[in-house]
């Protein structure tokens, strides 16, 4: 896991003030958000925001790195993530905003929607993965390069079709990420075939074995290298928060999810069938015994409409600042 600190000074903060009330966002929310965009990004944000922390927690598997953004250096540590799901892109803007309009009221010393957040700079550190799956991302919103090495077996995987903007939920090598955790992962490969999956596909292809794939081996070393009070793993759609797993349920963790239903509008349910296997917030309670949610942001068929973002990311803000907290 590689770090690049950028530096944390008082003063680091003080000297961009003035700048930062007559310059543009860095993140645009009204476009495409592939893996090229989430990098200049964070290079912009790096730039303006020289007290976070940005690092590369491990590499998909073509090679992308999966980058996090560290906000805060207090010792409750939570973890938000997004884009396990190909189609589900729109997640991963909603995080790099919330990050910007963090980073930015830390600097002129304002408040969101009511919370300190210089208090829960000192207090907290929100570990933010924005793009778990960039390789299905870029497959839904780029299509399919000619240089891919999974080229054709893609295709096949595919149905035969080179159209991936429509279905495609899966990493490069057809397994949908958030049932390749190990957490009643042989239930989920049990249930494939009533969903007719017998191998690699767009989704709920479990892989061929627990954490197979480079991208959800990365993000279990990371929650092991961490002590995470809470995590939030981004999805869409439905407006609705999952919150427990097989029967375990955390200490706080009804509570915790009420409110954050409260916060968001989105109801609170329990996950039934496949979708109920092998995801990473399964994994988190499982193998910590600690609160994690699965959050489904909006409303529709994937992906959602870009239309959709400024609801989406209303809805959202105060559960990130409320989950940093809790």
């Amino acid at each position: 896991m590689r770090v690049l600190k950028l530096g944390s000074k008082g003063s680091d903060v003080m000297g961009i003030q003035s700048m930062l009330k007559k310059i543009e966002d860095v993140v645009q929310t009204d476009i495409n958000y592939t893996y090229d965009v989430l990098i200049n990004d964070i290079e912009g944000l790096k730039a303006r925001y020289p007290f976070i922390t940005i690092g590369v927690a491990g590499k998909s598997l073509l090679g992308k790195n999966l980058y996090y953004i560290k906000l805060g250096a207090g010792s409750n540590q939570v973890f938000y993530n997004a884009a396990h799901h190909a189609l589900e892109w729109i997640t991963s803007p909603l995080l790099m905003k919330f990050i910007e309009n963090f980073a930015n009221n830390y600097a002129l010393g304002r408040k969101m929607r009511g919370y300190d957040v210089a208090d829960i700079w000192s207090k907290s550190s929100i570990y933010i993965m924005p793009m778990v799956n960039p390789d299905g991302v870029d497959l839904v919103l780029n299509g399919l390069s000619k240089d891919n090495p999974y080229y054709n077996d893609l295709i096949v995987w595919n149905n035969g079709s080179t159209d991936f903007s429509k279905d495609w939920e899966a990493n490069n090598r057809g397994v949908d990420l958030n049932h390749n955790y190990n957490a009643s992962w042989q239930q989920s490969k049990e249930a494939e075939k009533l969903y007719g999956i017998y191998g690699p596909g767009p989704t709920r292809y479990s892989g061929l074995y627990p954490e197979s794939e480079p991208e959800t081996q990365a993000v279990v070393n990371f929650t092991k290298n961490h002590n995470f009070r809470l995590v939030i793993a981004y999805h869409s759609q439905g407006e609705v928060i999952y919150w427990q797993y097989d029967n375990i349920i955390p200490p706080g963790s009804r509570r915790i999810g009420e409110l954050f239903s409260k916060a968001s509008g989105y109801s609170l349910e329990e996950a039934s069938g496949i979708t109920a296997y092998a995801g990473y917030k399964d994994w988190f309670i499982e193998a910590f015994r600690r609160p994690g949610y699965t959050i489904e942001v909006g409303k529709g068929k994937n992906p959602l409409p870009i239309s959709q973002f400024d609801k989406i990311y209303n809805d959202n803000e105060e559960v990130l600042l409320l989950a940093s907290i809790v």
